[in-house]
């Protein structure tokens, strides 16, 4: 993999899951990190992490479905380094799990306002920084959900699929001017969302036992190496952690 040494990455959701792994493995090729959350406090273990082996990042707190929060989260990620090389569109709830028919209205718009508005909300504040400086890699965590329904997760399947198109939209808008933009699905991996839904027992995702979860390393260094000019032919794709293609470009077991 190419070194990240020259990078500043922004990865909102990094608490936990898949953000805080790609967080770290951001860290180990040598970018220089802003990790974020609701809370900046929950980073602190993502942190410690980073910290122990050397790296450079700081947390911050944001709520994606605010704008502002993204806006002043993109500007002290700027203050502290300098510049800004990549987005991680990470944060995301599956909450509501419920069939349509008694599902909360209030609890459906927040999943899509976290989900699809909140990667709006990240793109919009970084696109007219990368665009100037004609380059920047947006990657945006998409979800088989994008592609199928799944019963009682009609708002996260309805959101990822506004993300897929997002990300198409961010491709031919941006593309020209050396923005690279990736939808990537990691797969199903062992996180706490997972926790909630094998809790609803509803649907066959929530029967899949835990043992047969993929870490969150896998789709973590995914995610590193589409930040490196080795994924620069796969931009304004749609990418699956389940192809075997690339798997092996990433270099991760078949």
């Amino acid at each position: 993999m190419a070194s990240l040494s020259s990078q500043v990455i922004i990865v909102t959701g990094a608490s936990r899951g898949i953000g805080a792994a790609a967080a770290v493995a951001l860290a180990a090729e040598g970018a220089k990190l802003c990790v974020s959350a609701r809370s900046a406090a929950s980073c602190s273990g993502t942190l410690e992490q980073i910290k122990n082996a050397g790296g450079d990042a700081f947390a911050a707190s944001c709520d994606v479905s605010d704008y502002a929060a993204v806006e002043k989260l993109v500007a002290e990620t700027m203050d502290r380094y300098g510049r800004l090389n990549a987005l991680i569109n990470n944060a995301g709830i599956v909450d509501p799990i419920s069939r349509l028919d008694t599902s909360d209205p209030e609890d459906w718009a927040r999943n899509i306002t976290v989900n699809l508005v909140g990667v709006y909300h990240g793109t919009r504040a970084v696109l007219p920084h990368f665009q100037s400086q004609k380059s920047g890699v947006i990657i945006n965590i998409s979800s088989g959900a994008a592609h199928n329904p799944m019963e009682g997760w009609s708002a996260y399947c309805a959101g990822k699929a506004g993300v897929y198109m997002l990300t198409r939209a961010t491709a031919l808008e941006a593309g020209d001017a050396g923005v690279r933009v990736y939808g990537f699905a990691p797969g199903v991996v062992d996180t706490e969302m997972q926790v909630l839904i094998r809790a609803s027992g509803i649907n066959p995702v929530s029967q899949i036992p835990r043992d047969n979860l993929a870490a969150a390393e896998d789709p973590a260094k995914a995610i590193a190496w589409l930040c490196s000019d080795a994924a620069a032919d796969l931009a304004g794709q749609e990418l699956s952690i389940r192809d075997e293609d690339l798997r092996k470009r990433i270099g991760l077991p078949l």
